[in-house]
């Protein structure tokens, strides 16, 4: 395909592939305080991962989505803020066009810590009103729980952070600096046994005090730097979408559906048929 970025393609070659196959990845992005990257840095790398998952499953992207819930961020000026609800119904507004289209097998994905607050509660609503069970996968979940060996150290991190830049062909935009490279503690520190009860910012409000607060990033003292970590980060998501086994999981997503259907049947009162049945 010339691309898989649905903004970039034109309207035939997105009905011909319509014809074919029905896989959307959509990467919910911040636009936040990022140290010394740039301030759609978590954007880009989830965008970076949308763009390597649809080349492993045959989908398509849905770029463009970077303003939503931020958080503790928010004491920088830089930091775009939506509130949680703004951007649940904004996300269940575009799921429900996707849908309409004809994609039906939708992912949504993040690598923000906080994502889930707007993702999950869209992803669960929209299955209750049509019945089409979409997906969001958590990338730092998935970290954490398939890839540790991987990501050895926040140097890892970093370096993700740079490749996803090259993946987007943006790696311009990384800017050269040794400005922002700190070991700082952060200073909500004293809160983290109860900011540890829910997850990933889920528990309790609060905000940055300290602009280093998020994040410490490595020094990108020349462009020989940049490009070292680029090459490491974008290899590092190449790996970690290997191991996501995207044609199982669109897969799996198809055979949930038949699933759901038969649930449909045998329970005629879940919210789902309720809601497709009573117009």
């Amino acid at each position: 395909m010339r691309t898989r970025i649905l903004p970039k393609m034109l309207n035939d070659e997105v009905e011909e592939y319509l014809s074919r196959n029905d896989i959307i990845i959509v990467p919910v992005g911040t636009v936040e305080l990022h140290g010394g990257f740039p301030l759609d840095c978590e954007t880009t790398i989830s965008e970076a991962y949308a763009v390597k998952m649809a080349e492993a499953c045959d989908g398509l992207v849905l770029t463009g989505l970077p303003y939503f819930y931020a958080g503790a961020t928010a004491s920088g000026r830089g930091t775009v803020q939506v509130s949680v609800r703004e951007g649940i119904d904004y996300l269940g507004a575009i799921a429900r066009n996707l849908l309409r289209l004809g994609f039906k097998r939708q992912i949504y994905i993040s690598f923000h810590g906080p994502a889930h607050m707007t993702c999950s509660p869209m992803i669960r609503d929209f299955m209750d009103e049509t019945g089409v069970p979409i997906l969001y996968m958590d990338m730092t979940m998935h970290v954490m729980k398939n890839a540790q060996d991987l990501f050895k150290s926040m140097n890892s991190f970093h370096a993700i952070s740079v490749g996803a830049y090259k993946i987007m062909n943006r790696l311009d935009d990384v800017p050269l600096t040794t400005k922002y490279e700190h070991t700082n503690p952060q200073s909500c520190k004293e809160f983290d046994d109860i900011f540890g009860m829910a997850y990933q910012s889920g528990s309790i409000g609060y905000y940055f005090k300290e602009k280093g607060d998020h994040m410490s990033t490595t020094a990108v003292p020349d462009e020989e730097t940049r490009n070292r970590l680029a090459n490491e980060g974008a290899e590092l998501i190449e790996q970690m979408v290997e191991r996501m086994n995207l044609t199982h999981v669109v897969e799996q997503m198809r055979k949930l559906e038949e699933y759901n259907k038969e649930v449909e049947e045998k329970c005629p009162w879940v919210p789902s048929n309720f809601n497709k049945n009573r117009f």
